[in-house]
């Protein structure tokens, strides 16, 4: 049992880590541009966990995890932060390949500022419940600055995987949280949140899920098109001539 919230991590991300190498695929060329939208992405959702720990609004399980803690994270919820992200932005690199149809500009404005102003307003409304208020405003206002300000174009598209990702969501989250098991890995503290769960799963789960990985997607998309025109490495000939 000491192995569970590492297994689900590992487990989360094996596979599209063994699928990136497969010739069709390729992500991980794209490794190079990934790995430092992760990292600023992970840190900062790392910071929000440290402090929402030291508060007690969350908690682990100590009977779910091997006992390596860096400051008060276990290393297994500081590996999530990684593992789980890696295998969402695969996921929403390779699935316009094989369903190619998107959404129209029309019905992503129309989403994006719905959930803009309902996330706006559940903040302000449950402003007492740090988790609710916290994760829904943050949403809220990182989504406006997407959308009103820097005007990204892969919100569409990032709206349609995450439909597809909330299956695999729900079988992690869920176990997470204690779906077939004897008590929660993550247990949550009721007061500082809506009280609303779907199985066992806070709803604000989804919207801190959402926003963890669309936070990844920002950064893996601008460090591509910084990395766009730069080549993985000089041409030989290219060396031979400086020398």
């Amino acid at each position: 049992m000491k192995y569970t919230y590492l297994f689900i991590d590992l487990s989360s991300a094996i596979v599209p880590l063994i699928a990136s190498f497969h010739p069709s695929i390729r992500f991980y060329k794209e490794f190079r541009a990934f790995l430092p939208a992760n990292l600023i992405s992970a840190l900062i959702f790392i910071a929000w966990d440290v402090i929402f720990t030291e508060k007690g609004i969350w908690g682990f399980n100590e009977n779910f995890i091997i006992g390596v803690k860096l400051y008060n994270l276990p290393l297994e919820e500081v590996l999530f932060f990684f593992c789980i992200p890696f295998a969402c932005v695969f996921t929403y690199k390779i699935l316009p390949r094989f369903w190619t149809r998107s959404w129209n500009n029309k019905s992503e404005k129309l989403v994006s500022f719905l959930l803009i102003i309902i996330f706006f307003c559940g903040g302000l409304v449950f402003w007492k419940r740090t988790y609710t208020a916290a994760t829904f405003l943050s949403f809220s206002i990182l989504l406006f600055v997407f959308k009103v300000v820097l005007s990204q174009r892969w919100l569409g598209n990032f709206y349609r995987v995450w439909l597809i990702l909330l299956l695999p969501f729900f079988i992690v989250n869920g176990i997470l949280t204690g779906s077939g098991l004897s008590s929660p890995v993550v247990w949550y503290r009721d007061e500082e949140t809506m009280g609303i769960r779907l199985l066992t799963i806070p709803a604000e789960d989804f919207v801190y899920g959402l926003e963890l990985i669309m936070l990844t997607v920002f950064f893996y998309e601008w460090f591509l098109t910084i990395f766009q025109n730069v080549p993985l490495r000089e041409p030989r000939s290219h060396i031979i001539r400086q020398r």
